[in-house]
């Protein structure tokens, strides 16, 4: 195991010291069958599907219910065997029109885990008779694509035509409080390395960094006894825990001492990114010929009792809270994903009116005591420059943004910002940064695909 006792990225916040991440990584993840799934047509930033299913339909458990419609759109499955009870219409958060496909258990509370235990869950296997493009096909058909909250499919990655050296598997988890990728390192250790097996395969690569933030040692440790008397190209190496550690570019940085340009992709410089939920899928895909339909999710925070569930796409969000004890605070915030770059979905109601449900990138069902902040003119500190992970002035960019000057903006390089909210987080005058730069950058990358060219 290698041991960076330093991350060497720029700038970078500690905003939490730990207690949160105790709240769910200490209990073993549970695993939850709902009776009805809500499965939403989007499953990523850009990634609309429509249904091939109507209602009525019986659809089985791995069934193909709505095919891919474009470069960053994936296969969506039915997550349980069941009817198809409803197909409603929803809106996204830029209000564009997305189906939901509502599906009903027919059988009881189906299992969508393996009902008995297969080789690849308990040793290494050998994978010489498995091609290359078999991998990527699997990929490709069974809906797979990156677990870590982007969303981008994974066998696009794969099919790139640049040499690619390594593998870098990101389990750093560096957002506070969500602790699903600790648990799964712990409890699906060999699930995750015949899953990197595999990717080291389709890309082609040497070899592949396995890689953690030393809050989880414990996990690394589990992974390093695994791996003992293995031949396998994989590395541990253990991070300084330092926020935003699992951003590509400065888990690059960090681990192979590359910098990856500006506008440039990862493959650019012979490296690819995968989440370690997406290791573990890649496996039960290969291996078991189930298409991705669960997912593990934390559900943490102002809960009763909070931990980490592995549950079906489309497991309603207000099942989940059930599930972990309900709220604990009526002045509530729920939030989608981390505090740092989570969306949030509702503030101050009651359970009933929770709506949404869990889809491939749900990594965290977070919800927290909800207060405002007042925003105050900027003091011109420089705080905010100081901790960008991406070299930028975010106080400078805000100025454009308000001033709705996007030109400037690309001139200040908005697109290069990460949406990390570190800047946001230490600003003293409480300045929403980070929105506001979010805003400017995906406008810019709007007029780019307006005008033709490359986002």
């Amino acid at each position: 195991m290698k041991l960076l006792k330093k991350s060497n990225f720029h700038g970078g916040i500690h905003p939490a010291d730990g207690s949160d991440k105790i709240l769910s990584n200490q209990q073993p993840i549970r695993i939850l069958n709902p009776e009805t799934v809500e499965i939403s047509m989007k499953q990523s930033a850009g990634s609309v599907c429509k249904a091939i299913v109507k209602e009525g339909d019986q659809v089985s458990l791995g069934q193909l219910i709505a095919e891919s419609s474009g470069f960053g759109s994936a296969n969506i499955h039915a997550s349980i065997s069941g009817k198809v009870t409803e197909i409603r219409k929803t809106k996204d958060e830029q209000s564009n029109e997305v189906e939901v496909v509502v599906i009903q258990s027919s059988e009881n509370m189906v299992d969508h885990t393996t009902s008995k235990t297969m080789a690849y869950q308990n040793r290494i296997l050998d994978i010489s008779g498995i091609t290359k493009e078999e991998i990527i096909t699997s990929m490709k058909e069974g809906g797979l694509i990156g677990l870590g909250g982007a969303g981008f499919p994974t066998h696009v990655k794969y099919e790139t035509p640049k040499p690619i050296k390594y593998v870098l598997i990101n389990a750093a988890e560096c957002e506070p409080y969500l602790t699903c990728d600790h648990r799964l390192m712990l409890e699906y250790g060999y699930e995750i390395l015949n899953g990197i097996q595999l990717l080291i395969k389709a890309a082609g690569a040497k070899m592949a960094y396995l890689c953690l933030e030393d809050n989880k040692e414990d996990a690394a440790n589990h992974l390093q006894q695994l791996l003992e008397g293995q031949d396998l190209p994989v590395e541990l190496v253990l991070l300084h825990t330092k926020y935003p550690q699992g951003g590509e570019r400065q888990l690059v940085d960090a681990v192979i001492k590359k910098e990856i340009p500006a506008g440039s992709l990862p493959a650019d410089i012979g490296v690819i990114i995968n989440n370690v939920g997406t290791a573990k899928a890649m496996a039960d895909i290969m291996f078991t010929k189930t298409p991705l339909i669960a997912r593990c999710i934390t559900v943490t925070g102002k809960v009763k009792n909070p931990g980490n569930f592995y549950v079906p796409i489309g497991t309603p969000y207000a099942t989940l809270i059930h599930e972990a004890g309900g709220f604990t605070t009526k002045n509530n915030r729920v939030i989608i994903g981390g505090p740092m770059t989570g969306n949030s979905i509702m503030i101050g109601g009651e359970l009933t009116h929770l709506e949404g449900s869990v889809s491939k990138t749900s990594s965290g069902l977070l919800v927290l005591e909800d207060y405002s902040l007042i925003e105050s003119p900027c003091i011109r500190c420089g705080e905010c420059e100081r901790v960008c992970p991406a070299g930028l002035a975010p106080f400078k960019i805000d100025f454009a943004a308000i001033e709705d000057n996007i030109n400037l903006c690309e001139k200040l390089y908005a697109t290069e910002c990460i949406s990390c909210g570190s800047c946001s987080y230490v600003c003293p005058a409480n300045r929403e940064l980070a929105y506001r730069i979010t805003v400017a950058k995906t406008e810019i990358f709007n007029l780019r695909r307006e005008k033709g060219g490359k986002r």
